[in-house]
């Protein structure tokens, strides 16, 4: 049976990483319309890859299991890409803890129970998630291990306690490398691993939302005012990713890793220290 890698968010970003780890592979492309996933299919039909299409659903456990069964009904599951999500100027604080906390919970529990030995995995969070205040030790861990339809239902991720769409992003990411960490330890009794990138402003169309959204003049600042200067680039995203899902990760797992030019660094102690640029 061939090698599957499975791409959940078949945006910029799950693609430069899939171009960089699914050559000779069958190469699933998943997004939440078949349509959306048809268009990233054709580029990669017409550069030799072996593509399927499905839609994809992550806030539904029926969903995500039909993907798997797709995926498993083309060969073993070698690779898993997760990089659906909203940003806080495209969804309410409930329906981001939806997407981007339970379903990439859901995710990691699905593709964890069919990864195969020697099969790497990897979630695309964000910087968010290493800019929001310490949390507590007990909700750390539950966010981690909670299970995956009780998750919502934590007490300090109810609604009264999450008003603002940036705050339900920042611990949608939080959770995310935590999570990641917790998965580990169940993906490695499958000789599986799994991590998580956690990249600052990358030029993707949800990028572009939120620089033209209220919150863009604090995304353009942190831009300015990081130690590179600039915005990165879904091909420096999948850079990192190769290696992690690769031979040369092969002692990586359950770490997560910041990439952000730099922009958590000059927030913590530099320039950036002020509320206006709290925005992201």
């Amino acid at each position: 049976m061939k090698d599957v890698i499975v791409v959940v968010g078949a945006g910029s970003i799950g693609q430069a990483i899939a171009r960089r780890v699914g050559a000779g592979k069958h190469v699933l492309l998943a997004s939440l319309t078949a349509q959306e996933a048809n268009l990233a299919a054709k580029a990669f039909e017409d550069s030799g890859f072996t593509v399927s299409v499905a839609a994809v659903d992550i806030t539904s456990r029926e969903s995500v299991q039909a993907l798997v069964n797709t995926a498993t009904d083309l060969g073993n599951v070698t690779g898993l890409i997760h990089a659906a999500g909203v940003s806080p100027s495209q969804a309410s604080p409930a329906t981001i803890l939806r997407v981007d906390l339970y379903g990439t919970a859901l995710v990691l529990e699905l593709f964890g129970e069919v990864i195969a030995r020697g099969g790497a995995g990897v979630v695309i969070s964000s910087q968010s998630g290493h800019r929001l205040h310490a949390l507590k030790p007990a909700q750390d861990k539950a966010l981690a291990t909670t299970p995956v339809e009780e998750l919502l239902q934590l007490d300090f991720l109810k609604a009264e306690h999450v008003t603002d769409p940036l705050l339900a992003y920042q611990l949608s990411k939080r959770a995310n490398s935590l999570r990641v960490m917790a998965e580990a330890v169940r993906w490695g009794q499958r000789g599986a691993r799994i991590n998580s990138i956690s990249p600052g402003i990358i030029i993707t169309p949800l990028a572009k939302d939120e620089l033209t959204g209220p919150r863009g003049i604090g995304y353009r600042r942190m831009i300015e005012g990081c130690p590179v200067g600039r915005a990165g680039t879904p091909d420096e995203v999948g850079q990192v990713a190769a290696l992690l899902m690769g031979p040369d990760g092969a002692f990586i797992t359950g770490s997560d890793f910041l990439m952000d030019g730099g922009v958590t660094a000059a927030y913590r102690f530099g320039d950036l220290a002020s509320p206006a640029a709290t925005n992201a």
